[in-house]
Parts: structure tokens; C-alpha cells; sequence
């Protein structure tokens, strides 16, 4: 099998494939590697044909420079918005993103620097290993933009970091360093070289029997369907709070460059 994130290479995803490490790098530094429509379901085929593939033993997803992801590209949101719903919530491309990585039978590792803002945070949780270095910055701001949680982060985060810890970070949406992200659970560990270390953890767990890497790892996610289910219904909530007047006021009060006023609602 070969994969077509390296046949076919995105021009915002570079992909290297070497001694079963597959490094997966969202290449859009202009844009902090903000992810769009097109670019979500190419790293989601990009996991999909990885778990799949003989070759492939272990996937890391990072930046290419600087940053992780700045979440969702804002131009690319709004229009996607106000498009009519095709099939069900769940199948949005964020949405289709996180099953994949939920999904993916091999373990996933994820490396931070810079920006790793709502999605770029949503995926942490369904990695095995997440790094960062002090560069790193962190938010989950749905609730500052009249949204939802995505992702399961609802009861992932809760798993990870504890109730009250997971209220804090997804009810102020403020934004964290990795001092903060590794008290919560949300990282294995702060690290200097963060590019560096990802890639020497994966090839060590590369060097190791796959078949019992993937036995651990799904005894692990045992409640995979379950986590799955709460993607699909964190979607429904979070494409109803999208037509909010709450999101209307924080997308306005983007555009002005103001603060947003949400005394109004209820």
C-alpha cells in the first residue's frame, strides 16, 4: 500500500515515512497552521491509510515550525456555516479529523510548540503521547465564541485532568502554558527539543512488537464506540450553537476588533 499524503503530497502537509515512523507536519505557517475543509480530511485519510498500512508502525502529527494549529481557519468556518447541513453533524470535516484519530489502532504522538488553540487542542486528547516545550500556548475557547465542546473533549478531559480542572480550562476558555497543560494531564512532558524527543519516542515503541502495541493500546480505549458516540453528539450540540446569537455577537465583535458583549443573553 502506498500512502497518498507521500505520493500525493498536500501543499500544507508535508509527510516523511521512515523506519516505520510516519511524521505528519501541517505545513501553513502564515496562518499558524489554522486547519480548513480540505485540509482536515487529508490528515484524516493521512491516519486512516496509516493505520492500515504494514509499513507504518507509529504516527507522529505536529507543526512544520513554530506552532501545532491555531484551530480552525476563521474564513474557512464561516463559510462552512453557512452552507446547508449534508448528512449528519458528525460527518463535518473537523468531526471526521477526531474519529480518526480516535480510531487509529497505532499509537499517535503529538509534538507542540507555539499556538495549540480548540482543535489543535480537541486532538490531543485522542493522542498516546503528547509533547510540548515552553513555546507552547494552549486554549479551548468554544465557550468564548457562544460554542460547545467538540471531540469528546467533554468527557475526555474530565478523564484526564479531573472535573475541576477540565471546568476551568473549558468553562474560561482562557488560554494556558505547558506548565499548566501538564498539571491537567493534557502532556506527558515539557521538553526542549520537542521535535526531537517525539521522534526518538517513536521509534522506540517503532522497535517494538506492533501486534502487542496495538493489543495494549485497545485494551486500553476499550470504550472506543463510546468515545465515538460522544463525538458524534458533541457535534450535534456544537452545529446548534453555531446559529446562536451568542456566536453571531462573537463573530461581530471579532471583525470590529471590539469585545464581545454577551450581558444581553441568557
Amino acid at each position: 500500500m502506498t500512502l497518498s499524503c507521500i505520493q500525493q503530497p498536500h501543499q500544507h502537509l508535508n509527510a516523511n515515512l521512515e523506519n516505520g515512523v510516519l511524521t505528519l507536519a501541517i505545513n501553513r505557517p502564515e496562518a499558524k497552521n489554522a486547519l480548513y475543509g480540505e485540509l482536515y480530511l487529508w490528515i484524516a485519510k493521512a491516519l486512516d491509510e496509516a493505520d492500515q498500512d504494514n509499513d507504518v508502525r507509529v504516527v507522529i502529527l505536529r507543526g512544520a515550525e513554530a506552532d501545532f494549529s491555531a484551530g480552525n481557519d476563521m474564513k474557512d468556518f464561516m463559510a462552512f456555516i453557512q452552507q446547508p447541513l449534508e448528512g449528519k453533524e458528525g460527518d463535518g470535516p473537523p468531526f471526521v479529523l477526531l474519529k480518526a484519530a480516535a480510531r487509529l489502532s497505532k499509537p499517535l504522538i503529538c509534538a507542540v510548540r507555539g499556538v495549540a488553540i480548540g482543535i489543535g487542542v480537541t486532538i490531543l486528547l485522542h493522542a498516546d503521547l503528547v509533547y510540548a516545550d515552553n513555546t507552547a500556548l494552549f486554549q479551548i475557547p468554544f465557550v468564548s465564541l457562544g460554542l460547545s465542546p467538540e471531540g469528546a473533549s467533554s468527557k475526555l478531559l474530565i478523564q484526564q485532568a479531573g472535573y475541576h480542572k477540565a471546568a476551568e480550562l473549558l468553562l474560561t476558555a482562557q488560554k494556558f502554558n505547558s506548565e499548566k497543560a501538564l498539571n491537567a494531564g493534557l502532556i506527558n512532558s515539557i521538553e526542549d527539543d520537542v521535535y526531537g524527543h517525539a521522534l526518538h519516542q517513536a521509534q522506540t515503541l517503532a522497535a517494538l512488537p506492533l501486534a502487542s502495541i496495538k493489543q495494549t493500546k485497545a485494551l486500553m480505549k476499550h470504550n472506543l464506540e463510546e468515545i465515538i458516540q460522544c463525538v458524534d453528539d458533541e457535534a450535534v450540540i456544537f452545529m446548534q450553537r453555531v446559529k446562536s446569537p451568542e456566536m453571531a455577537e462573537a463573530v461581530a465583535a471579532f471583525m470590529q476588533k471590539r469585545k464581545p458583549n454577551f450581558s444581553q443573553f441568557n
